[in-house]
């Protein structure tokens, strides 16, 4: 790996690095088959990544002929890799003994160990001798959409396809690690003029946030919309609101705290609400909604922005839906990607059908929102969400950072990456872009 990761710091030519050996084994951040009952009988809450997360060298795959080996200079960290580290809701072997009976490819899957990660910005290795439009040498990011497109479900739209899943979650080889194996079409031009850590945490919120809010299978954003956005400085929901900036829309973002709303004034977002200032309690106990709490988050959006919101960008799921649900303006669309604080949710139906409202269920992206989203982000318009760093060796405390929300937007992993502030081909841009936009969320963290 030595070799490798010289090779592509001082930007060597594709034909140099594909004349490198590659190594038998990579260092990867993993979980263990036999460690999924260890946090049995303990609260999610108290169940710590830092203890199912062990970083070490696992083997080399074999490179399937629709592949890449990727070079990952830097990954992040998505509430995904939290659920894989707590073994909830499913431990995803599960997942990967699925994708082991479908071939000869899908059984390299189907291992005692699951290399995490849905993340990932670096450097072509190989690539599999079906693969065209990659070659080595070409610099990447990674989207976690992981679909056969030998499969006619996946060709309308592949987030429809019958075996979707997402990479790194319910594949193996994923971006926490020195090594990657990605299939062709989950590659993206890394933009030029981010670091390798800026690059690495956007592709799955962003392109998340891109279909629910400006793709045609999401909530169609329309100019001078109210958008209401909650968690607006979180991984997704700091995507959200830029989205809806570029739309000419009028963003709400919900957060919770005086440091987060002046982050989002910062990034441009007018209106903000201080959930924690103003206290709201819309469950009275864990079975009881108070609707005076909801018609009171109504009242406080329409005195910001003149209106009830005609989109809800929703994924904290069980606290919030109820509230959700309500404040949505008549004919208006609740978007959810996500249930973050609980999968079973509750809401008055008659708020729904009478008022004729729609929820609508948002999963990732497909390959073209995923590289639109990217292309955003290539152009500037959208900003990486980076809030703080982490080596590969501190995954695991990375992890349990994200498990208990004591972070702003993303965290990145620096994988290969010696250090931060690499990886830059194009500070021209990075000048017009602005250090001070593409550094909010670190100096606000």
């Amino acid at each position: 790996m030595d070799d490798i990761l010289s090779a592509v710091v001082a930007g060597a030519p594709g034909e140099e690095l594909a004349g490198l050996p590659l190594p038998e084994s990579y260092r990867g951040a993993f979980v263990k088959r036999d460690e999924v009952a260890m946090f049995d009988g303990v609260a999610s809450d108290d169940k710590d990544p830092r203890k199912s997360l062990h970083v070490d060298d696992v083997p080399l795959p074999e490179l399937a002929p629709d592949e890449a080996y990727v070079a990952v200079m830097a990954s992040s960290i998505n509430f995904n890799t939290v659920w894989t580290s707590i073994f909830e809701p499913l431990p995803t072997f599960g997942f990967l003994d699925r994708l082991g009976k479908e071939s000869r490819w899908g059984a390299r899957h189907a291992l005692d160990h699951h290399v995490v990660g849905s993340d990932a910005a670096g450097v072509v290795l190989r690539v599999g001798s079906a693969v065209r439009s990659w070659k080595p040498g070409d610099k990447v990011t990674i989207h976690s959409n992981y679909v056969d497109d030998q499969d006619p479900s996946s060709h309308d739209d592949a987030m429809l396809a019958n075996n979707q899943r997402i990479w790194g979650f319910e594949s193996n080889f994923g971006g926490l690690a020195e090594i990657c194996v990605a299939r062709a079409n989950q590659l993206m031009p890394k933009p030029a003029h981010l670091t390798w850590e800026e690059a690495a945490v956007n592709a799955l919120c962003n392109s998340t946030a891109y279909r629910m809010l400006v793709s045609p299978h999401g909530a169609g954003l329309q100019q001078g919309q109210r958008v209401l956005v909650w968690g607006a400085t979180g991984g997704i929901g700091s995507y959200g609101v830029q989205y809806a900036l570029n739309g000419g829309a009028i963003p709400v973002g919900v957060v919770s705290s005086p440091e987060k709303v002046a982050l989002l004034h910062e990034l441009g977002v007018e209106h903000v609400i201080d959930r924690k200032a103003a206290n709201y309690q819309f469950w009275k106990d864990e079975h009881t909604q108070d609707e005076a709490e909801w018609r009171r988050l109504g009242k406080d959006i329409r005195s910001l922005v003149g209106d009830d919101p005609e989109i809800v960008f929703e994924h904290p799921g069980r606290q919030t839906m109820g509230a959700s649900v309500f404040v949505c303006k008549r004919a208006g669309t609740i978007v959810t990607c996500a249930a973050t604080t609980g999968f079973m949710i509750e809401y008055d139906n008659r708020h729904l059908w009478m008022k004729l409202k729609t929820i609508k269920g948002s999963h990732y992206a497909n390959y073209r929102e995923a590289w639109d989203a990217n292309q955003l982000v290539c152009e500037g318009k959208i900003v990486p969400a980076l809030s703080a760093v982490y080596s590969l060796a501190d995954v695991g405390e990375a992890a349990y950072q994200v498990h208990h929300n004591l972070h702003e937007g993303k965290l990145g992993i620096l994988c290969l990456a010696p250090n931060e502030g690499l990886g830059i081909d194009d500070p021209e841009k990075r000048a017009e872009v602005g250090e001070d936009r593409l550094t909010i969320f670190r100096r606000h963290a």
